[in-house]
């Protein structure tokens, strides 16, 4: 699934359950922060090792984490108007000349 139909999906959610005028971006972006903190905290007491080798158990959580970080993040998007596609294109441009490759 492409970035655009997912945000058109989550905006079909919203609409359906009445919940656009409780996402803006205030509300979405500190529901991002919690959801982040919420996979960091899978990871809180894990040795280096240990959090490349997750469980079944861990790995499912995770991956729940990860859908609610990117789900956040794409609705906080679309509510402050923000292209995706091309902020990620300006930033990874700018990150090209602040951090060359060096051989």
């Amino acid at each position: 699934m492409d970035f655009a139909d997912l945000q058109a999906r989550l905006q079909q959610f919203a609409d359906e359950r009445d919940w656009n005028r409780f996402h803006s971006p205030k509300n979405l972006a500190m529901a991002l922060s919690v959801e982040a903190a919420e996979l960091v905290e899978i990871f809180q007491w894990l040795t280096e090792d240990e959090s490349r080798r997750l469980n079944d158990v861990q790995k499912g959580a995770a991956a729940d984490e990860v859908a609610d970080v990117l789900i956040y993040l794409a609705r906080f998007a679309a509510m402050a108007g923000i292209d995706v596609d091309a902020a990620v294109a300006s930033k990874l441009a700018r990150n090209a000349v602040k951090y060359p490759v060096r051989r």
